[in-house]
């Protein structure tokens, strides 16, 4: 049994621990709430951004040509993992590392090469650690992504697709819910999907705002089309840092808030040992003192 000093010892290393993990439960949580406000902030730009491409492309001729939407038979793709700088976060890191590795297996199952890139430094690391061959890595941002970030994913992921290095490009990451929920997501980046350019036919048309209607386009729809392609690839990635910045963070305050609550069961059985560590110690000397008068009386 652990001598009463050891025990001591313990419940003081337990409550330093739990500090930390309450601080850290603390500092996550109010960057959470931020979090949640940029994702809120991001969404009435990413619809009408979307809004806008289907109104050009309804007065396009042809939009099938534009080079990030060209299809072609896929012979390798592009799989980017959505990861954290760091841990301590629960399963954060390892859920969405486990789907792109679900995703290689099925694509290598059906004869296609896999070029990976990675954002964070625990999916670098992991890669890396597999022996993974990297086409591209970035870290330093995943708690707290700008646009520019985005931007500079965005170019390599195009510039990839348009010289055919790669023929599809797949986004793995995590999507916030709720502090409590954050759900793994992969989305097909590029060739971007036909569908992000057609409008719902049922839409009533005082539902689909301002930009809709007839316009006369200078240049012309199909040029215009063009350089909105790439805006809305960054956007999307954008869109998907954001949410996986703000899952981090419900991960990590949640991780913390357990593992305060784990460290107040550990300081109470402690606690209960070392009192019967203290109570045992008084018992022995008591019978010792008794022992003693006894063998004094004789």
């Amino acid at each position: 049994m652990a001598s009463l000093q050891d025990i001591r010892r313990r419940i003081t290393s337990v409550k330093n621990t739990r500090k930390i993990t309450k601080a850290l439960e603390l500092v996550a949580g109010a960057r959470l709430r931020r979090a949640q406000t940029r994702i809120e902030e991001m969404r009435p730009y990413a619809d009408r951004m979307q809004e806008l491409m289907v109104g050009t492309a309804r007065a396009a001729s042809s939009f099938r040509n534009l080079a990030l939407m060209q299809r072609r038979d896929v012979q390798r793709v592009a799989i980017v993992v959505v990861t954290g700088d760091r841990g301590l976060a629960g399963p954060f890191n390892g859920q969405v590392l486990r789907r792109a590795f679900e995703l290689e297996r099925s694509e290598r199952a059906e004869g296609h090469d896999i070029a990976w890139l990675v954002t964070g430094r625990k999916g670098a690391s992991t890669l890396r650690f597999r022996r993974y061959e990297l086409a591209a890595s970035w870290a330093g941002f995943a708690d707290k992504p700008a646009y520019g970030d985005a931007q500079a994913v965005a170019h390599k992921l195009a510039e990839l697709y348009t010289s055919a290095e790669v023929d599809r490009v797949v986004l793995v990451y995590n999507r916030f819910v709720s502090a409590l929920v954050q759900r793994v997501t992969t989305v097909d980046l590029l060739p971007i999907p036909e569908s992000v350019l057609e409008a719902e036919e049922d839409v009533a048309e005082e539902e689909r705002g301002p930009v809709r209607g007839d316009f006369i386009y200078e240049p012309e729809p199909e040029e215009i089309l063009a350089r909105l392609l790439p805006v809305y690839l960054e956007t999307e990635i954008y869109r998907a840092f954001l949410e996986s910045a703000a899952s981090f963070l419900a991960a990590q305050m949640t991780a913390m808030r357990n593992a305060s609550k784990n460290a107040g069961e550990l300081i109470d059985r402690y606690t209960l040992q070392m009192n019967r560590a203290r109570q045992a110690q008084i018992t022995q000397e008591i019978l010792e003192i008794v022992a003693g008068a006894d063998a004094l009386a004789g």
